[in-house]
């Protein structure tokens, strides 16, 4: 029987307040909206979503295990403006049955653009969650899922044994991403792959009455997932944290849909929940998968797209990363800082041009009238940037 994986992302931006071209002031963040949106979140999902993961590993003994990742932007909020949230997943890092993995301090995209950045910023990163929960990170999430062959190498040698990334059809082929792969030529990482169907069919269709297979209840989930059996070793199931509570409400039944899931699962012989390290030390690859191309769980390409697919995404990345150097050399700290809040995706996620279904997502997001008040916005901010720079 598969073993399931439940990986959660928790990540808040810090947004950027309305910023002119005329302005001067060094405060670029939006201190009391950051504020009132990371207390919204943390009530409606973080604490009521951890507390119930907590009721969910004593009732279950140890047997139901989940996996996090939490981002250095989100832990400064949640330390400031609601540190019993971060609390609570303490609580589950003590309890045994919870594992937190490495990735960007910044969520940011600095592979893409600096290998040096990339590397300092996630050792600021496995730094925090070692000093916070105590545990050292065997496991490597990049930002969004975003991986290809030559990250894979990148990550190998900077130690961790496996790493999250997508089951993307186009890479996959015919292949199930119920096994585990390995890179090529690498014997030493091991690739899970997120399930994206079954992710998707809770976080995203969960509430969707409109779906053919709403309403999605336990025993129909579940039955999905025993399908696997003789078919794969895994069941991936990888998704934001805010999927409880806040982009799925409480009233779509999502809570309870979720609290019952285990018992339901753990009563077929053979199944189990693992950890990604977990995953990782049970099963061995079943062979090669060959990602040239940089892929991703975003939208419906599963590439940069969300990021990249326009000249103002283009144009504010490649400008942004030009000062590294720069700022490196001035040793600023506060600056730096500065700068590396704007390395955040989701900056550039703001900026996207697309239409239809990923487009209403991008909206959902985006704090934002349209993409390109986010860029103009944001060039003025690190134009201000520049400004400190030269002084």
């Amino acid at each position: 029987m598969p073993a399931v994986c439940f990986y959660f992302q928790v990540h808040q931006p810090i947004r950027l307040r309305r910023y002119s071209v005329f302005d001067t002031d060094r405060h670029y963040f939006d201190e009391a909206k950051n504020s009132e949106i990371i207390r919204k979140i943390a009530h409606k999902c973080y604490l009521p979503a951890g507390r119930m993961l907590l009721e969910m590993i004593r009732e279950h003994q140890g047997r139901f295990r989940v996996a996090f990742s939490l981002t250095g932007l989100v832990i400064e909020q949640l330390e400031r403006y609601c540190p019993e949230a971060l609390a609570v997943f303490q609580q589950l890092s003590a309890s045994g049955c919870v594992e937190f993995l490495d990735e960007t301090y910044y969520h940011s995209l600095a592979f893409l653009y600096s290998r040096e950045e990339f590397r300092e910023q996630v050792e600021l990163h496995r730094a925090r969650i070692k000093s916070l929960f105590g545990q050292d990170p065997r496991v490597f999430r990049n930002t969004e899922l975003i991986y290809n062959n030559e990250l894979a190498k990148f990550v190998s040698h900077m130690g961790y044994d496996a790493i999250l990334t997508e089951g993307a059809d186009h890479i996959l082929a015919s292949r199930s991403p119920n096994n585990l792969y390995r890179p090529p030529q690498m014997t030493s990482l091991k690739l899970l792959l997120k399930n994206y169907r079954l992710s998707d069919d809770i976080a995203f269709r969960f509430s969707n009455q409109s779906w053919q297979q709403w309403p999605l209840t336990v025993e129909k989930f579940t039955g999905w997932i025993n399908q696997i059996e003789g078919h794969g070793q895994v069941c991936n199931l990888f998704m934001d944290f805010e999927t409880f509570g806040e982009h799925q409400w409480e009233s779509t039944g999502i809570f309870d849909f979720f609290r019952r899931l285990p018992g339901e699962v753990l009563k077929h012989k053979g199944n189990s929940f693992l950890t990604p390290s977990q995953i990782a030390s049970t099963f061995e690859p079943v062979g090669e998968m060959d990602v040239p191309h940089m892929i991703s769980w975003a939208d419906s390409e599963r590439d940069l797209s969300a990021w990249l697919g326009n000249a103002m995404q283009s144009n504010a990345l490649n400008e942004l990363y030009k000062l590294e150097a720069p700022l490196k050399e001035k040793g600023d700290e506060q600056l730096l800082t500065d700068w590396r809040r704007l390395t955040s995706s989701d900056h550039f996620y703001y900026m996207c041009t697309k239409y239809w279904a990923d487009g209403d997502v991008h909206k959902y997001f985006s704090p934002y009238e349209s993409p390109y008040d986010s860029y103009i916005n944001f060039m003025n901010v690190l134009d201000n940037i520049q400004a400190r720079l030269r002084r």
